[in-house]
């Protein structure tokens, strides 16, 4: 019989959870949490690896999508959701897909991990292209959604990137990069809801920020390609070309509206002191990359 993947063994320091006292429970959980760091931090050549392949992809029109079932789909929308109005991409580039659809954020379904068929689906639903990047997430690596994705993936020449907390995964051979914190026993045998997830949430962050960084879509740490949708966002936007260019609010507010709601654009037209148009332009022989015309 095969080992029990690691998720799913028991933690020696949770084994008596159930006679401890509300403030002994959450020492344990917490301690648990301080070793998911340290655990990601061993990983992170793996993780700078696939920051590398993803943004080689989307700079080329590529595009990414992740692949979870339960819980690690549910932190997967998480992630991509906020990308587009952080960072001003299309909802397209940065895409994700949880086994059994939309029902399944809000209610475990059955037997939606196990499904192949439904792995089938959702790859044809993305139609990953030569170049594209999918990605796997699964606690343990082991069930037949996540297989199927990165298997279905590969056989249409997307490249591949796995993450899981199981060294031995059944999708691992499928991935191109393979990220595999090992974080130990979850405090509740099997509960990937806990320990898994919230390190799939911290490496999915990395993947996506880093990318957007290296891709130009900040200046120093600023979100200059920010997506303008509500009156908060668009006070930040007037604070970004102001810290960046030194204008007074009223200045980069008049920026701001002639450019259309686009910060970037604002802050060349603020440091340059030229017309939209003009810094439309210098942005595109920059490459979309603030720093590289105004320094």
């Amino acid at each position: 019989m095969n080992k029990p993947a690691l998720t799913e063994q028991s933690n020696p320091a949770s084994a008596e959870i159930d006679r401890m006292e509300a403030l002994e429970i959450v020492t344990v959980i917490n301690n648990e949490d301080h070793k998911i760091a340290a655990a990601v931090k061993k990983v992170l050549p793996d993780i700078a690896r696939a920051v590398d392949l993803i943004t080689a992809s989307l700079s080329k029109g590529g595009r990414m999508a992740y692949f979870g079932a339960v819980t690690s789909g549910r932190i997967a929308f998480l992630d991509a959701a906020d990308c587009p109005s952080t960072f001003g991409i299309s909802p397209q580039q940065i895409q994700a897909f949880i086994a059994g659809g939309d029902l399944s954020l809000k209610t475990a379904l059955d037997g939606v991990e196990d499904s192949a068929a439904l792995a089938e689906a959702d790859i044809n639903n993305f139609n990953p292209q030569p170049g594209d990047i999918v990605v796997s997430l699964s606690a343990s690596g082991n069930p037949q959604y996540g297989v199927s994705i990165l298997e279905l993936a590969r056989a249409r020449s997307a490249k591949t990137i796995g993450i899981s907390s199981n060294p031995d995964a059944r999708l691992k051979p499928f991935a191109d990069i393979f990220i595999n914190p090992l974080l130990g026993e979850e405090v509740i045998s099997g509960s990937s809801r806990m320990k898994s997830a919230t390190a799939q949430k911290m490496i999915l962050n990395m993947l996506s920020t880093a990318a957007m960084v290296r891709l130009g879509k900040t200046y120093r740490n600023l979100m200059v390609d920010v997506e303008i949708s509500n009156q908060k966002l668009y006070r930040r936007a007037c604070g970004i070309i102001t810290k960046i260019t030194g204008v007074s609010s009223e200045t980069a507010e008049n920026f701001l509206r002639q450019s259309q709601n686009r910060v970037k654009t604002a802050c060349v037209m603020a440091a340059k002191n030229c017309s939209c148009p003009e810094a439309e332009e210098l942005l595109k022989k920059a490459g979309g990359r603030l720093r590289n015309i105004i320094g």
